[in-house]
């Protein structure tokens, strides 16, 4: 299985604090990537590293072969970046609707230039998520669960072939968390290759091939999701804790 992404040594520093140090790992086509660690562990960062919202200070990030580290993150979306955000701010004033078919017109390839079939695009990816009922709702009045659906759908209109997931399932119950890890898994059998943060333990073991640990902004592991979940350096920096 050959990798559409390939990160190397990549570091961020803010001032005197290494948020990300030296992490070099790769994705294959059509994986699930875990990434975990405890809070400040420099997940958000290495992710907003790889999209382009963020600069790294050394290393190089290699998409489908081709080092993107001096593209900006709206070239990176053109190629087939998406990311979705934790912190979801949907456009205040805009229907569900008009939130996605924004996506749709900034997407890969330079995205839709039809406002017609941005729209229809639209429409297909809330259908995907569950949102279908909800086109013409303002989107500043979605609660959080459908906010979350909301952000996988204006990714999804995107077109991306790798989406990074920064932990969509936060904050959601039991049948939540179910049913986005269903739409996670028909993602990648849509061919979409993930790296998703979460800390929602079922999710991580039922959705991830292999899981990325970060401890302090170091890699503290890299493996089969159970061989890493089993490592005592995980268990101690990240699986103890949580236990607690």
């Amino acid at each position: 299985m050959s990798d559409i992404l390939e990160v190397r040594e990549l570091t961020r520093r803010f001032q005197g604090l290494v948020a990300v140090d030296r992490v070099s790992f790769r994705l294959a086509h059509g994986e699930i990537l875990g990434l975990i660690g405890p809070n400040g562990a420099g997940k958000t960062t290495l992710v907003s590293m790889v999209n382009g919202t963020l600069k790294p200070s050394a290393g190089d990030i290699l998409f489908e072969g081709r080092s993107v580290r001096a593209l900006p993150a709206f070239r990176r979306a053109h190629l087939g970046i998406g990311r979705t955000f934790q912190i979801m701010k949907p456009f205040p004033g805009l229907s569900v609707l008009e939130n996605v078919a924004v996506g749709a017109l900034f997407g890969a390839g330079g995205g839709e230039h039809d406002l017609r079939r941005a729209r229809a695009q639209a429409r297909e990816s809330l259908e995907f998520v569950g949102l279908g009922a909800r086109i013409a709702q303002r989107a500043d009045e979605l609660g959080g669960p459908d906010r979350k659906r909301l952000e996988l759908a204006k990714a999804l209109a995107m077109k991306p072939r790798l989406l990074l997931l920064d932990e969509a399932m936060a904050g959601l119950n039991g049948v939540e968390i179910e049913e986005v890890i269903d739409v996670i898994r028909k993602l990648r059998d849509r061919g979409i290759s993930i790296l998703v943060i979460e800390h929602v333990m079922k999710a991580i073991r039922s959705l991830c091939d292999r899981l990325l640990v970060l401890h302090h902004g170091e890699k503290i592991a890299e493996g089969a999701t159970g061989d890493v979940l089993r490592d005592p350096r995980v268990v101690e920096a990240y699986l103890g804790r949580e236990r607690r």
